[in-house]
């Protein structure tokens, strides 16, 4: 919705020494008023991690507005797969849930959950055609492979993977895919349901929907530990 707002992506700007993200917002807000609705929603990163507006920045410092987020066969845009075995990725394709299970998949496993979030052919009492999900990947990937780690550390469990799509999908299609192997089911389900319930509220990814009448950027919202104060 703020690319839509601004109609443009991203740019480089140049700031003052002693400027903070705070600096950037006020410099965005003033071109774009329309902006200020948004002030409570939007959370900034700084250098792909979440950060105060009162963040001071560096040359070269990479600054993100990110609005609440929404809550394969072929090749990943970005993946990060660890030691321990997890496994994270971002793909523009038809996620394979078959290979994802097999990647994590252990002997010592007595048991493997699969969530699949697949778009379904309404909203709110509104036909939906198909949807589109954009993202900011590069902190994406990251936010992620973080929670997928914390919630194996937090949780019995052997492997945990996380998949999502990308771009335009269908009805029908799955959105994204999280699998979890564990020696007893149980803490399967229990990790399964922190890592979609955290994911659609930390990972920054956004869903438009497209209906018959039009189209409509989806509301979501942040986490309380990410949503400014002020």
């Amino acid at each position: 919705m703020l690319k839509d707002l601004a109609g443009v992506a991203q740019q480089q700007i140049e700031l003052p020494s002693g400027s903070s993200l705070q600096t950037v917002w006020d410099h965005y807000a003033g071109q774009f008023p329309k902006l200020a609705d948004y002030s409570r929603s939007i959370v900034l990163a700084h250098n792909r991690s979440f950060a105060a507006r009162e963040q001071l920045l560096a040359d070269g410092d990479e600054v993100a507005f990110l609005p609440p987020v929404s809550g394969g066969t072929g090749g990943f845009t970005h993946q990060i797969a660890d030691a321990a075995g997890h496994f994270f990725a971002l793909t523009r394709d038809p996620i394979d849930d078959r290979a994802l299970k097999a990647r994590l998949l252990q002997g010592l496993d007595g048991a493997v959950l699969t969530f699949e979030g697949v778009v379904r052919n309404n909203s709110k009492g509104r036909s939906t055609r198909y949807l589109d999900y954009e993202c900011y990947e590069a902190m994406a990937i990251e936010v992620m492979a973080r929670i997928g780690r914390e919630i194996a550390a937090s949780h019995p469990v052997s492997r945990i993977g996380i998949v999502h799509r990308l771009g335009k999908m269908e009805i029908g299609e799955a959105s994204v895919v999280i699998a979890v192997t564990s020696p007893h089911r149980r803490p399967a389900y229990d990790a399964s349901l922190e890592a979609i319930n955290r994911l659609k509220r930390l990972v920054p990814i956004w869903k438009k929907e497209y209906f018959e009448d039009g189209e409509i950027w989806v509301e979501g919202e942040w986490d309380d530990s990410v949503t400014p104060r002020s």
